[in-house]
């Protein structure tokens, strides 16, 4: 269980960097850039993916966390890591919780 958690925490870490985070301002494509890597770099769902899928690939350099070396669970975990990017990110904002009163 803490193996997971402390990939989840390092995957939205991580995402959030490379999304948001203004040292990647100058290399980061514009969001209308050719073959949607644009897009990619500024979606946290989509960049989420293939951060896990990276941490899956390093995995074995590290002991943060192992996990089995196969293309499906490098999948799952890619889509682990979109997922709760994505989720962390709707929750936790520069200001904190994120709250949305839709009347």
């Amino acid at each position: 269980m803490i193996n997971l958690l402390t990939f989840i925490l390092v995957a939205y870490g991580m995402t959030q960097i490379i999304v948001y985070g203004s040292i990647f301002n100058r290399i980061r494509p514009a969001k209308q850039s050719l073959a949607g890597l644009g897009e990619l770099f500024h979606c946290p769902m989509c960049m989420g993916f293939w951060v896990g899928v990276f941490l899956w690939a390093v995995s074995p350099n590290t002991l943060l966390f192992m996990f089995e070396n196969s293309p499906t669970t490098g999948f799952l975990l890619g889509c682990l890591s979109s997922g709760t990017s994505y989720v962390l990110n709707m929750l936790f904002g520069d200001k904190g919780v994120n709250i949305n009163e839709n009347h």
